[in-house]
């Protein structure tokens, strides 16, 4: 029995509406050797050879997906590698005779998975779900929106990026509000706010204003 809870977003666009969606309660790691067990208790093969086919696999997927190449395992998903610029390298000028990135400035910014529709079938057959006893936990309303947008700003006057962490740290906000706000603030074209990188590598800066005539 899996146990969710109602979580509420930030209002950004200041509806004065409280938008809530379910979540899973407590999402915990399940090690390689509970699977590898898992595995063994229904297929005959030893949990330790499983392990070893596990840890194989990973190896290979790293191999094929260098070359820059998908993988995709039926029933699982499809795994995609993705370029990143390095930290503090200035992105590519697409007009002529502008500054371009060589291959020692792009690093690999993380694989993004694409889940198979069987996979989720799959979960969702099991998935039994009862809401959580304790109460649910809430972001802090300490700051509005445009207060919190000012304190990331200030931020990044004396830092040269913004994180998830820490732009929970200056405002109280939960894991995923923090995340979808400062997502919004960075695709909001007046916010100041822009992202840079992608995947675990994304991070936050503060937009650079181009003077007229430059």
């Amino acid at each position: 029995m899996a146990r969710y809870i109602m979580e509420e977003m930030p209002d950004i666009q200041k509806t004065g509406k409280r938008i809530t969606y379910p979540k899973f309660a407590r999402i915990d790691n399940a090690s390689i050797k509970e699977l590898a067990r898992r595995v063994g208790d229904v297929s005959g093969f030893s949990a330790g050879d499983i392990e070893g086919v596990l840890l194989q696999t990973a190896i290979e997927m790293a191999h094929l997906m260098a070359e820059g190449r998908s993988v995709k395992i039926d029933g699982i998903g499809t795994f995609t590698p993705s370029l990143t610029l390095g930290r503090d390298k200035e992105r590519e000028d697409a007009e002529e005779g502008g500054k371009h990135r060589n291959a020692q400035s792009i690093f690999i910014g993380g694989v993004n998975f694409r889940v198979d529709r069987e996979m989720v079938r799959n979960i969702s057959d099991r998935c039994r779900l009862e809401r959580a006893p304790w109460k649910k936990q809430k972001s802090s309303n300490k700051f509005t929106p445009e207060q919190r947008l000012a304190l990331a700003l200030k931020y990044l006057d004396e830092h040269p990026f913004l994180t998830v962490w820490e732009y929970r740290k200056l405002t109280g906000l939960l894991q995923t509000a923090a995340t979808t706000e400062l997502r919004q603030w960075g695709h909001q074209p007046d916010s100041g706010i822009e992202i840079t990188g992608r995947g675990t590598h994304r991070v936050y800066t503060k937009k650079k204003i181009v003077e007229e005539g430059q």
